[in-house]
């Protein structure tokens, strides 16, 4: 139970690797707070998850500054504090060459990953200054340190989310928080298996195709899974992981090897 006692609040926290972080936060001994548009799917993930008053949920729009910071606000009152705030909503959003790609598309990819991250780590950070202790994990992506063709925006905005997290660790290490970031390579989730066909007819290739590319540019010729991202961010969260901040960590089958 390396996290017993513990409340995290996790944005995209219905689907997918969020979902993912949730449920082994909530094996580790943690309550837990997610945060994601669909309300009806919110209420179903509860119920499946089976536990009680240790994780509730709270619908909104993650590039709507107002509804993430209200989230913020809702499980400190709610909990009565935060001790870890996974950033885990963003996404790719439009995939097009830079010369076609417009303002509104380039802001948006901002928005999704970027600010997104920026308000709800604004948000949080007193209620964990305060108290001498807190987690702040950023789901990256391998794209933060890579780049590839169609994915500008994205890659641009993941790095920033990288230099943010290298940034803020300096601020905030010396008061007992640490910010660190998770770079994961390709997951097949349910993002993938319904937004991966678009991805890939971008970039001249069948989903199938895109995802043996990705698999193919890893050391250990495969996706990674849900599982093995949400181990890293339960080592982050607990009190194994405190000496560790700053850091852009890959769950990527060793394709960026730094």
């Amino acid at each position: 139970m390396k996290l017993a006692g513990k409340i995290a609040a996790i944005t995209g926290g219905t689907a997918g690797m969020g979902r993912g972080i949730a449920e082994a936060f909530l094996a580790e001994g943690a309550s837990v707070a997610l945060f994601a548009r669909n309300a009806e799917k919110g209420a179903k993930v509860l119920e499946e998850l089976g536990v009680g008053d240790r994780a509730i949920f709270v619908a909104g729009d993650v590039m709507a500054q107002g509804d993430l910071e209200g989230f913020v606000d809702h499980v400190i009152a709610h909990f009565g504090t935060l001790d870890i705030l996974v950033n885990n909503a963003g996404g790719a959003g439009d995939l097009q060459p830079l010369v076609n790609l417009s303002d509104h598309a380039f802001d948006e990819a901002m928005k999704w990953n970027v600010y997104s991250t920026f308000w709800a780590t604004r948000r949080a950070l007193p209620t964990m200054l305060g108290k001498g202790h807190g987690r702040v994990i950023n789901i990256s992506s391998m794209e933060g340190k890579h780049g590839k063709a169609v994915l500008t925006a994205y890659s641009a905005a993941k790095h920033a989310v990288n230099g943010m997290t290298k940034s803020l660790a300096r601020e905030v290490g010396a008061a007992g928080v640490t910010v660190n970031a998770i770079c994961p390579g390709i997951v097949i989730t349910d993002i993938i298996k319904n937004n991966g066909p678009a991805t890939a007819k971008a970039m001249g290739m069948e989903l199938d195709e895109m995802i043996a590319m990705f698999a193919a540019d890893s050391a250990i010729k495969r996706p990674n899974t849900v599982e093995e991202v949400a181990a890293v961010a339960v080592l982050l969260a607990s009190e194994a992981g405190a000496g560790i901040t700053g850091q852009q960590i890959s769950v990527d089958g060793g394709t960026a090897q730094y």
